[in-house]
This record gives C-alpha cells, sequence and structure tokens, in this order.
C-alpha cells in the first residue's frame, strides 16, 4: 500500500542508501570489477562496458580530483565528481569511496548518486529537524494506545519537559482544557479515535487550556490529527500538529465583540435597559464585571450635570429587567482612579487595593461615558476571574464600548425626556374628567398602539351643549409622537368650539374640513401637515328630550347601535371623505334611539385585526354590545379582553354612551302667538311649572329670563314663538322662533328705550346662546338651581 496516496515522489531514504544508490566495485589497481543495476540505470553503462577497465573512463573531462587518491586513502572519502553517461552527458554525482581491508579484485566499494537528489534529500532532513527543534508549531506523536511517544522542542517548552509524560495518556497534558470548537467531538480522546479508526485528518480545531508551562495565563490553540502509517499501511500512531493562536483569536473576539455591540447596544432606547446590555456583551470576553454609574438627571432622561465631572453624585445601576432594576449611591473621592478618569475623560486602569481578597477583582478599568458635551457616567470593567490585566489594545476596545454605549445611553435620555413631554402633551389635550350628563352615562378607553410611547393620535370627547344636549366626538390622526399629539390637541379643540357653536353634526366636520385644508396649504415643507397625517373623525349630537341622535363622518367607521332589547346593528355609513381631502360634502345620519340605548364609537386600531380583517373585528364589538344591560365600564373591559393578543397595529379608542331619555314631567312646552300680550301667560306659565317643580325660589328670575326672551322673539320674528322649560341639573329656558338673525347683546345708552333684554338676561343666567334649527333659531338661558 503506498503511504503517501497524495504526495508519491515523497520518499525520505538518503540517495546514498545501498537500496537505492549506484554501486561499483573497484580492485586495488582501479579497475572496475563490479558494476551494480543501479548504476546502469545512473550512467547507462552496461557491465560489458566497463568491467576490467579503469574507472577513470567514467570521469568527464574538468577539475575534479582523481579516483586513485579516493581509492588508495585508509578511510571512507566523499568527493563530487562530474561522471560521464554513456549518451554523453555529464551528471555531478556525490560518491562515497569505501577502502577494504583485504585488498585484491575487491579493494575499494564506490557509491554514487546523482547530487542534486541528495541535496533534496538533505534539505528534506532540515526541514524535519527544523520542525522537531526549531517550529514554534507544537508536535506530538501518540502510539495507537493514544499515550505520548514523543514531542518537538516546542511541545517541550509548552508541557515543561515532554520527558514526564512519555507513556502517559493525552488527557495527562491539559487536564482543564477544553474544545470550543463545534461540529467535532467533544474531548480528544473521541477525536483521536476518530483519526485511528477511519484515517481522516481532523484540522483546526481550536482547543483552550493552560500549558504546564504557563499555568496563570489561558491559551488558545489551532489543533490538527494526523494518522501515522507503516510502509505496509499499518497504523503505527498519529501526530498532533498545534499551534498557539491565542492573539489572533483574542483579535477575532474583539472584532465579534465588537458586531455584537452594534447589534445590541442602544436598541433599547431605554436607559436602563442600554447600561444592561453593555454589560451583557462585555461579560465575560472583556470583563468578569461590569458596572455602570451614572447621574440621577440621566436615569430621569433630563439633562447631564455640566461645569463639572460628576463624581460626587452617581447612582450605580443594578438589574437587567425593569422588574429587577435598581440603584444604589456611589460617590469617588478626588484622588480616586475613578474621579481622574472622569475628570481628564481619559481611561484609566487600576490595580485591586491593598488587602484585597483573593476572590475580589486584581485588575480594574475606568472608562468615562462621553458625548459631545458632556460627562454621562463611567463604566468600570473588572477582572477576578482572569489573571491577565488590562492591556493596551482591551483598553482600546472598552474605550469604543463606552462610546457606542454613551450614544445609547445619551439617544435613550432625549428619548425619555421627549416622551415624558408627549405623554404631558396628551393627558393635557385628552379629557382627564368627563362632565357628568343627565343625557348619557359614559366610559372610554384608550391604548396607544406603542405602550411604551404611550403617545397617539385618537381623541374623543363628549362636549355639553345646550337644551340638555350632548355632543359625541372621536378622532383618528395617523401616526404617533409629539406631532401625531399635537395635531390631534389642536383638533378636538376646534371640534369642541364649533360644537359649542351649536352647528349640525354635517356643518361642523365641513367647517372642520376648512380649518385643516387651510393649515396643510400655509404648514412649512418641512413640517408634515394633516393632509400627510390623514385625520378622520366623527361627530354626533344626541337630544335627550326627543331621543335623536344626528351624526356625521369625515372618513370614520360608523357608531354601533344596541337598543334596549339587545338588538346590535352597525348604524348606516355616511359617505364623506377624511379630513383636508375636500371634494365630497358630509352628510347627518338620524337615529331615534329607545331610552337605555348604547352606542359604540371607536377606532379603527379597537377592530383591527390583520388575521381576520375588519368585519370580523366588527362583529366582536357588536357581540359585546349584546351585554348591553351591563354597565358601561364593564361593556369597555369586555370590549378590549376580546381584542387580539400581541402588539397592536394602531391606537385603539373606544367610547361607550348608554342614551337616557328626560321623563315627560321635567319637560314643558308652549306655543305662543305673535302678540305681544301673551308675554304675561309665560310669565305665570314658568311661575307655575316651577312652583310645581318644587323650584319656587327661581320663579321671579326665571319669570324675567323668559319675558325678556318670549318678547324678543315676538318683536323680532315672525310665526308663533315655542316657550320650552327644562328641569335638569340647572334650568332651562329656551325661546324658538323662526327668524335666521341672531340677537346681539349691547350695552344700551340712558335715553335708549330698549335694548336691555339680552343684557339681563346675560347677567341673571350662568350661561346663555343661540343656535339655529332647520327652521329658525332658538335662544337659550340656563339657570342654577339652587
Amino acid at each position: 500500500m503506498d503511504r503517501f496516496p497524495q504526495a508519491a515522489d515523497v520518499d525520505f531514504h538518503s540517495p546514498l542508501d545501498l537500496s537505492k544508490a549506484a554501486a561499483a566495485v573497484l580492485d586495488d589497481e582501479g579497475r572496475v570489477s563490479g558494476w551494480g543495476a543501479a548504476a546502469q540505470r545512473l550512467l547507462g553503462h552496461s557491465p560489458d562496458d566497463v568491467l576490467g577497465r579503469p574507472a577513470t573512463r567514467l570521469l568527464a573531462v574538468g577539475p575534479g580530483r582523481r579516483p586513485s587518491a579516493l581509492c588508495t586513502a585508509h578511510r571512507p572519502r566523499n568527493a563530487v565528481l562530474d561522471l560521464r553517461c554513456r549518451d554523453g552527458r555529464t551528471l555531478r554525482a556525490a560518491v562515497t569511496f569505501s577502502p577494504l581491508a583485504h585488498r585484491g579484485a575487491a579493494a575499494t566499494v564506490v557509491v554514487a548518486a546523482d547530487l542534486a537528489a541528495l541535496r533534496g534529500w538533505e534539505t528534506q532532513l532540515a526541514l524535519l529537524q527544523g520542525l522537531a527543534t526549531e517550529s514554534s508549531v507544537g508536535l506530538t506523536v501518540f502510539g495507537t494506545d493514544g499515550r505520548v511517544v514523543w514531542g518537538n522542542v516546542s511541545t517541550d517548552r509548552e508541557l515543561a519537559g515532554i520527558a514526564q509524560y512519555v507513556g502517559r495518556p493525552a488527557a495527562d497534558l491539559f487536564p482543564e482544557g477544553e474544545f470550543i470548537s463545534r461540529h467535532h467531538p467533544p474531548d480528544e480522546d473521541q477525536v483521536m479515535e476518530h483519526v485511528l479508526k477511519t484515517g481522516e485528518p481532523v484540522i483546526g480545531m481550536h482547543y483552550r487550556g493552560r500549558a504546564p508551562a504557563d499555568p496563570v495565563r489561558e491559551h488558545v490553540w489551532s489543533c490538527s490529527y494526523h494518522r501515522l502509517v507503516d510502509a505496509r499501511g499499518e497504523p503505527l500512531g498519529l501526530f498532533e500538529e498545534s499551534l498557539d493562536i491565542t492573539e489572533r483569536y483574542r483579535a477575532q473576539e474583539r472584532l465579534s465583540l465588537l458586531v455584537r455591540a452594534g447589534k445590541r447596544i442602544g436598541a433599547s432606547l431605554d436607559v436602563r435597559r442600554t447600561a444592561a446590555e453593555l454589560a451583557d456583551v462585555a461579560v465575560p470576553q472583556l470583563a468578569d464585571e461590569v458596572l455602570v454609574d451614572l447621574p440621577p438627571a440621566v436615569i430621569e432622561g433630563r439633562q447631564p450635570p455640566t461645569g463639572s465631572a460628576p463624581g460626587h453624585s452617581l447612582l450605580r445601576m443594578h438589574g437587567r429587567t425593569p422588574e429587577e432594576f435598581r440603584t444604589s449611591p456611589v460617590s469617588y473621592p478626588p484622588s480616586s482612579p475613578q474621579a481622574l478618569s472622569l475628570a481628564t475623560g481619559r481611561p484609566v486602569i487600576g490595580a485591586a487595593p491593598p488587602g484585597a481578597a483573593p476572590a475580589g477583582p486584581h485588575s480594574c478599568l475606568f472608562v468615562p461615558l462621553l458625548t459631545r458635551d458632556a460627562v454621562l457616567g463611567l463604566v468600570t470593567f473588572r477582572r477576578s476571574g482572569n489573571p491577565d490585566p488590562f492591556g493596551s489594545e482591551e483598553r482600546t476596545l472598552a474605550v469604543e464600548l463606552a462610546e457606542r454605549a454613551a450614544v445609547g445611553i445619551d439617544n435613550a435620555r432625549r428619548y425619555t425626556s421627549q416622551h415624558a413631554a408627549a405623554l404631558v402633551l396628551q393627558r393635557s389635550l385628552l379629557p382627564q374628567h368627563l362632565p357628568e350628563q343627565s343625557a348619557v352615562d359614559v366610559a372610554y378607553r384608550y391604548l396607544p398602539a406603542d405602550s411604551r410611547v404611550g403617545v397617539g393620535g385618537d381623541w374623543f370627547d363628549v362636549i355639553p351643549l345646550s337644551g340638555a344636549r350632548v355632543g359625541l366626538t372621536v378622532g383618528d390622526v395617523v401616526g404617533h409622537g409629539v406631532h401625531a399629539a399635537a395635531t390631534m390637541g389642536r383638533l378636538r379643540a376646534t371640534v369642541r368650539t364649533l360644537a359649542l357653536l351649536d352647528l349640525d353634526p354635517a356643518e361642523l366636520l365641513t367647517r372642520l374640513d376648512d380649518l385643516v385644508t387651510q393649515d396643510s396649504e400655509s404648514g412649512a415643507d418641512d413640517e408634515p401637515g394633516d393632509r400627510a397625517l390623514g385625520v378622520t373623525c366623527l361627530y354626533a349630537v344626541y337630544d335627550p328630550v326627543s331621543g335623536r341622535c344626528v351624526w356625521a363622518s369625515a372618513g370614520h367607521p360608523p357608531p354601533i347601535v344596541a337598543d334596549s332589547g339587545g338588538t346590535v346593528a352597525p348604524s348606516a355609513p355616511a359617505p364623506g371623505p377624511p379630513l383636508g381631502l375636500g371634494g365630497l360634502p358630509y352628510e347627518n345620519v338620524e337615529l331615534r334611539l329607545p331610552d337605555g340605548s348604547v352606542m359604540a364609537f371607536f377606532t379603527d386600531g379597537v377592530v383591527e385585526d390583520r388575521r381576520t380583517g375588519v368585519d370580523s373585528g366588527i362583529d366582536r364589538l357588536a357581540h359585546v354590545l349584546t351585554w348591553q344591560r351591563c354597565p358601561v365600564e364593564e361593556l369597555c373591559d369586555r370590549a378590549l379582553a376580546t381584542m387580539p393578543a400581541g402588539p397592536q397595529a394602531d391606537d385603539a379608542t373606544l367610547l361607550l354612551v348608554r342614551t337616557r331619555r328626560l321623563d315627560g314631567d321635567r319637560v314643558t312646552d308652549l306655543e305662543l302667538p305673535p302678540d305681544p300680550a301673551v308675554v304675561a301667560d309665560a310669565r305665570a306659565l314658568t311661575e307655575r311649572q316651577l312652583d310645581a317643580w318644587g323650584l319656587s325660589e327661581l320663579s321671579f328670575t326665571a319669570a324675567l329670563v323668559v319675558s325678556e326672551l318670549v318678547t324678543n322673539g315676538i318683536r323680532y320674528a315672525t310665526g308663533p314663538v315655542v316657550l320650552r322649560l327644562i328641569r335638569d341639573r340647572s334650568l332651562l329656558c329656551e325661546v324658538s322662533d323662526g327668524a335666521h338673525t341672531a340677537p346681539h347683546l349691547r350695552r344700551a345708552r340712558r335715553d335708549d328705550e330698549g335694548g336691555r333684554g339680552l343684557f339681563l338676561v346675560a347677567q341673571m343666567s350662568q350661561r346663555w346662546g343661540t343656535r339655529y334649527t332647520a327652521s329658525g333659531k332658538t335662544i337659550w338661558a340656563e339657570l342654577p338651581i339652587p
């Protein structure tokens, strides 16, 4: 069997070996008396050509020593001679003359070989000697039983003497070592058994351990295993070649650490998590422990202190999750290495303090967390298990990790500050406490799409209107963050202002659309307007006297209504584009709601489900409303419980309204002809009704207000005048007529005979106003009930 099937020209026999070299025998007169087959192959001369002839005939013309002198020597002599081949070539050969003690026909044995082949063999031999004595690659030979047979000088140095390990198993060389390469057998015995059994080499495995010659420091070697066989192909054992790659391995580890740091540090936008991410990345490759100390201002999202390094007022971060997070105060004396690092903005290496416990840190590296304009804090890298002190390359690595962490912490601090500002803004813009209404019972839920951000563009409102009516609105600004919250607040305030003008829903949305369009067209190029964001809105007015609800939508989902019998159905859609697009008019939709009906106003986030679609979400909400006899707060909780688990795609706002009707005995209507004489009848009716309601103490004030309102209606309007009294949380006095001209409050001069009526009404009521109806207008005044 060929020992080297992939390298057939490898031969470690010397060309002067008798089994290969050209051999001849000379007699004592220098004539050829013996000629071997190898000599014939080397020079081409047959025995008949050379036997009995002088050996000098085989020499080529040229310088060189004569064979007679070499033959007469008393000991073996070597020479380089130019020999003549039968084909005329000249062969430079290495020749050895070995004289025999007995002289005669066989006086000298001559052995010759091609000089070039000999030099090649000597080079191979020098290579083997170099590997054994000078190479930095460790070579160790093991027998078929896995025990040490031989090791070169490099192995001898690492083991502090190979002789003591000869005959011992491989496991004794590095008792605590381990393979750290994957996809290979886990221990050396299995690796060697695999190589011996299959003949397949195992190349480039990484092995980590402590060499007997350097038991303090941990090293990493690249190891390969090859089988050794004899000339017949039978296994003799195997050899291991090992190269110490500790520095290269550490450099690769540092590079991979930086790659991990780029992916992980600062991804959370949370100061506490960023500090924990730094520790996760650096331990255990760079340090055994990492401590992060930050000023309280940075943790809270405020501007870091300026003017001096914050060495006296830091908090040490503990915990890697919000549940585990805590802080402990820490301060550094001015002469400490920590204070020096903070003051200079440079890393400082510190040794273990005198008398420190053996298990404590023996080497510390202090690195400041720097931004462009401030010192954010300090990172401490500690080593206790790793005996190596921090070197220059590791210090550079620590600085780069600290720079990445500083950027992440500063971004998290800025985000925390902006997040807090956005939350304050949104909370100030959304209703904190909905006013109690006789017309409706209300419950609501607001869930931002990102629970971490907590800021979205949804809004809702409940607006008290005249005549015991109530305005209900819900809207959605696409997007999240401060800009969406600011747009939401501006639109909510605008809707409330327009609602207090007693506009009907379609008219209110038309006015709101005009304002949004103007705002979009006049906005700066670098500031996205409401058109770019996308805004939808629904506005409804409910009248508890008539049970009538009128609503209009600007691209918003219609409400879902459950009547008092439990029948649930979505309202008919009201076509209308989102705000700011224009083009189509807005239309009113009118509903007649029985007492105790429940209306659900919602944004897309409540019913959106990527897996099943919006219709499925509407069906879920409609099913919840079949439980309409439950309190509306409970219905809100049931509705949110049916939403799909996991992160939301959009903000979710739900407003549930249970309607109430005012009893007939709390409302009085009186139609009056356009005759000034009926003013007295209106006063009398008011006094009688208030007496029946037990509100006699309001009789004088109410009669005066009614008198002025009826008088004003009869004087300036045409057709009949309708007086309505409503007993609610306050006393409402309303006078309706067919004129569309609204009266104006003014201050009458001394000589004016009129013009004081509305002034008196304004002074004697807590609120008053005018609203337009399909047939004219209504002037109303609200008097507080004592």
